[in-house]
C-alpha cells in the first residue's frame, strides 16, 4: 500500500487514526474536523486561483508524467498527483523555475496551502514529505518549498532538505504500522477532540478502561505503569499512598497524583489534598473570554456578578476586530467601581487575553486593567494540585457535570464555539450569537457552581446562602493514613490465599540467592576483591627533587 500524504498527516496526529484510515475506514459526527477540511478546500481552491493568475496562462492541472517533467516548458502545476515507489502525494501546487545557466535544469518548488494564520511543526513536514516525493520522482533533490496562508496568503520559504530525514524515519514507521494486521494501542491525546474517530476511540478505551483517559497523565508515565503491569484506571487506583506532609514543606501538596484521581473516579469521591486557599470577597466577578486563538481575536466577553446575594450577568459583545478594545474598556469600568471585588476565571486564557489587550487600549484604561489583574484568581491553579473530582480531567464542563450543572447544549466545547463565530461572519445570524452568548454565559456560572463548591470543602461556614449544597461524599487524603505500631511491620503476612503466600515465598528465596549469597560465596568474594573500586590505591612518586 503506498504511503499517502492523508497517511502521513494522519500519523503525525496519531498511530490509531492513521491505522484506520489505511484500512479506508471513515469517522462521523464531529463537526469541527468537517468545518476544518472544508475550509481547507476552500483555501486550496482559492490559492490555485491566485496562482494561475500570477503564471500568465503558462499553469496545467492533474498528474505529472515523470518522464516529461525534465523537458516540461509550464510555469505552474495545480493538484497534481506525483508517485514514486511506495509513496505518492497530490501537490497543492508546483512552481517550476527555469534556470539562467545553459544546461543547468529547472527547479522545482512544491507549495501547500493552509488556511490558518498560524503554522505547527506538522504543515511544514507535510511539505517536506511532499518535496521528498517530488525529489524521487524527478531523481534529484528538491532542497526548497513553499507554504501560503493565513486570510493575507503570507508565502513562507522552507528548506525541506533540512527535515528530509526526519520525514524517512516517519515513513518507515507508517510502512511497518500499516504492514501489520493488528491495530496500534489505542491512546487517547489532544488531538482527540478535533478527530473524527474520537467518539469511536472514546468508547473503546472506556470500555478497556485503559490509562490514556486520563488526562493529565503522560506518555512517559504511562509507559512506566504498564511497565510495571498496571494498564487501567481501576488498577492504577491501588497504587496511591498517601505520605506524610514534612513540617518545613512550604507547599507539600504541588504535585498532582495520577493515582489519587484513578483512585476518586473508582470510590466516586472528592479528595482534597493538602491545604487549598480561595480569596474571600464581598463581590464575585466570574470572568469568561470567548476568542480565536488562530488570530488572537477576543470577541465575547461574559461576566457574572454576584454581590451579597444579587446577581447580574453581563455580555459585552464585538461585531468587528476593531471594536474589541471597545470590549475591554467596557468591562473595566463596569467592573472598577464594585466594592471589595475579586475577578475569578478558570486557566490562564482570560488572563493572557487581558494582557494582550491591554497594549491596544488607551493609557487612561491601563489603571483599571492592572487592577483587575492584581484582583485575579486562576480557580483552576487551586483546584489541580489540591482538589481531586471523580472526573477523567480538569476541565470546566467536565467538572460542571459533575456537579450537577446543565448546560443548554451539552456538546458545546471550545472548538464547535470556533466554528460558531466564523461562520456568525459569513452569514451574521441571530440564532448562531444566541448560541454563543449562551454558551459564555453557561461557562460563567458553571465557574461559579465550582468555586462555591470548592469555597465550601475549605471553609464550609463561608458558603454563601445561594450556594449549592452537594451531597457528594469528600474526604481528606490525611484521613488514608492508617497509623500502626512499629511492631506490626515484623509479624507474619497474612496473605489472601495460599497461591500469593507461595510466590511470596519464593520472591524472598530468589533475593537471598541473588543479594546475600553472592556476597559470602568464597569465589565471589574473589572476583570482588579484583574488582577496581575494591582495589587499594598505590600513590606513586610522580616528581622528584
Amino acid at each position: 500500500m503506498a504511503i499517502t500524504t492523508d497517511l502521513v498527516e494522519a500519523f503525525l496526529k496519531c498511530p490509531t487514526k492513521c491505522f484506520l484510515r489505511s484500512l479506508g475506514e471513515t469517522g462521523v459526527g464531529n463537526t469541527y474536523a468537517d468545518w476544518v477540511c472544508a475550509q481547507s478546500t476552500a483555501y486550496q481552491r482559492e490559492g490555485s486561483t491566485r496562482l494561475k493568475g500570477g503564471a500568465n496562462g503558462e499553469c496545467v492541472t492533474g498528474p505529472l508524467d515523470r518522464k516529461k517533467l525534465k523537458s516540461a516548458t509550464w510555469r505552474m502545476a495545480t493538484e497534481s498527483k506525483v508517485c514514486a515507489q511506495d509513496l505518492a502525494c497530490t501537490l497543492h501546487a508546483v512552481e517550476r523555475v527555469p534556470s539562467d545557466n545553459p544546461g543547468t535544469p529547472a527547479q522545482f518548488i512544491p507549495t501547500r496551502f493552509i488556511f490558518t494564520n498560524k503554522l505547527a511543526p506538522l504543515d511544514k513536514l507535510l511539505l517536506a514529505f511532499d518535496a521528498m516525493v517530488l525529489s524521487e520522482t524527478l531523481g534529484r533533490e528538491v532542497v526548497l518549498g513553499k507554504i501560503i496562508h493565513g486570510e493575507d496568503f503570507v508565502t513562507l520559504k522552507v528548506k525541506t532538505s533540512v527535515l528530509e530525514s526526519e520525514v524517512r524515519s516517519i515513513t518507515a514507521k507508517i510502512a511497518t504500522l500499516i504492514s501489520d494486521k493488528k491495530p496500534p494501542d489505542l491512546v487517547l491525546n489532544r488531538h482527540c477532540p478535533e478527530c473524527e474517530f474520537r467518539d469511536r476511540c472514546r468508547q473503546k478505551a472506556t470500555e478497556t478502561d485503559d490509562l490514556s483517559l486520563l488526562a493529565g497523565i503522560t506518555e512517559d508515565e504511562r509507559n512506566r505503569h504498564r511497565s510495571k503491569g498496571i494498564f487501567t484506571v481501576t488498577q492504577l487506583s491501588y497504587t496511591f499512598r498517601p505520605r506524610r506532609t514534612p513540617k518545613r514543606a512550604k507547599n507539600p501538596a504541588r504535585p498532582r497524583y495520577p493515582a489519587l484521581q484513578a483512585l476518586a473516579i473508582r470510590e466516586n469521591t472528592v479528595y482534597v489534598h493538602g491545604s487549598p486557599r480561595l480569596p474571600d470577597s464581598k463581590t464575585q466577578v466570574y470572568l469568561d473570554i470567548e476568542g480565536l486563538p488562530d488570530s488572537e481575536s477576543y470577541y465575547l466577553l461574559g461576566a457574572l456578578i454576584v454581590s451579597e446575594g444579587q446577581e447580574a450577568f453581563h455580555s459585552f459583545w464585538a461585531s468587528e476586530t476593531s471594536q474589541e478594545p471597545g470590549l475591554f474598556v467596557q468591562f473595566a469600568e463596569a467592573v472598577a467601581n464594585l466594592p471589595d471585588f475579586r475577578v475569578l476565571h478558570f486557566g490562564d486564557y482570560e488572563t493572557v487575553a487581558l494582557r494582550r489587550m491591554k497594549a491596544r487600549l488607551p493609557e487612561s484604561a491601563h489603571p483599571r486593567i492592572d487592577a483587575i489583574l492584581e484582583r485575579a484568581t486562576n480557580v483552576l491553579s487551586v483546584i489541580h494540585p489540591h482538589v481531586y473530582f471523580p472526573t477523567y480531567s480538569n476541565g470546566l464542563k467536565d467538572i460542571g457535570s459533575f456537579l450537577g450543572f446543565e448546560r443548554a447544549d451539552v456538546d458545546a466545547t471550545g472548538l464547535q464555539s470556533i466554528v460558531w463565530r466564523k461562520t456568525w461572519n459569513v452569514n451574521r445570524a441571530p440564532d448562531i450569537k444566541a448560541l454563543l452568548l449562551r454558551y459564555n454565559k453557561d461557562d460563567c456560572c458553571t465557574l461559579r457552581r465550582i468555586f462555591e463548591f470548592t469555597r465550601g470543602l475549605i471553609a464550609p461556614e463561608s458558603t454563601s446562602p445561594t450556594g449549592h449544597q452537594t451531597p457528594f461524599k469528600t474526604t481528606q487524603t490525611k484521613e488514608l493514613i492508617n497509623d500502626r505500631p512499629r511492631w506490626d511491620m515484623f509479624r507474619s503476612k497474612e496473605y489472601a490465599s495460599e497461591d500469593l503466600e507461595k510466590v511470596a515465598k519464593c520472591a524472598y528465596f530468589d533475593y537471598q540467592r541473588e543479594r546475600v549469597f553472592v556476597r559470602t560465596h568464597p569465589h565471589f568474594k574473589s572476583v570482588n576483591k579484583k574488582h577496581r573500586k575494591f582495589r587499594r590505591p598505590v600513590n606513586r612518586a610522580n616528581v622528584v627533587f
